[in-house]
Order: structure tokens, then C-alpha cells, then sequence
């Protein structure tokens, strides 16, 4: 089928560039691109990734929303002892 098509220029460009490439003509380029285009459309769709909960074993009571500021604590406290061993 005879048809015009108004493409981007670098769209047209990048057919153009896979076309040497690949020794191929531009109209072979193209129509290949466009089935592989279509193509992945029609494929399945991926199922959507899930987490599953666990539990961390947290102690009751214990706030988490803290602990990077916690392991901080803990970290300059360590380097603290670490300075005063030095001397």
C-alpha cells in the first residue's frame, strides 16, 4: 500500500542512519520499525511488582521512624570512642 507520511525530522534521521547500517532500504527500515512498534503493544503487560510485607521483629514499643537519626547517634558515638582511645 502506497501512503504519505509526514515523520519528524529526527525520527527520519535515525531510519535513515539504521537503514545504512543495517544496508537496508528507508521503506524497509521503517516498516520493520513500525511492526516492532506495534508489536510491543500488543504484548502482555508485565503484573505489576508486589511487595510482601514482613515483620522486622521490632521490639513492641520500639519507634522505627527514627532510626536513621538513632544510627547516626550510635555512629558518632563510636567514632567519639574511637578519638578518645588515641590519646
Amino acid at each position: 500500500m502506497r501512503t504519505t507520511v509526514t515523520l519528524d525530522d529526527d525520527v527520519a534521521a535515525k531510519l535513515k542512519e539504521e537503514a545504512h547500517r543495517q544496508k537496508k532500504s528507508f521503506k524497509e527500515m521503517l516498516n520493520s520499525s513500525v511492526r516492532r512498534g506495534l508489536q510491543s503493544e500488543n504484548a502482555k503487560t508485565a503484573k505489576p511488582y508486589r511487595v510482601k510485607p514482613r515483620s522486622m521483629g521490632a521490639r513492641p514499643g520500639l519507634n522505627l521512624d527514627r532510626a536513621l537519626q538513632l544510627s547516626g547517634e550510635l555512629e558518632d558515638a563510636e567514632t567519639a570512642r574511637r578519638l578518645s582511645l588515641r590519646k
